[in-house]
């Protein structure tokens, strides 16, 4: 099976949200409200919804790994403090 269509295949099978592309290009204020807006509109979601947000959020960081520049890490670790404004949660 051919790259895109695996990707394909998994986008419309798993229960993975469905975020627009470039949206960890973004402020962390943008990729904050673009997660809870993924998570809302959902239906293939697992958990809450805050949950389902972050999990996405930390996924990307982690499948990133050492290719993550040290400035979209940072950019990237305060999205999750926005993640929990915008949910309304205690920030770490």
């Amino acid at each position: 099976m051919k790259k895109n269509k695996w990707v394909q295949k998994v986008r419309t099978s798993s229960n993975a949200m469905d975020l627009p592309d470039g949206l960890f290009k973004q402020s962390s204020k943008k990729i904050a409200a673009g997660l809870k807006k993924a998570a809302l509109t959902s239906n293939r979601t697992k958990g809450t919804k805050f949950q389902s947000a972050m999990s996405m959020l930390n996924y990307f960081i982690n499948r990133a790994g050492k290719k993550l520049s040290a400035p979209d890490r940072q950019r990237l670790e305060a999205a999750k403090n926005e993640l929990r404004k915008v949910f309304g949660k205690p920030i770490k």
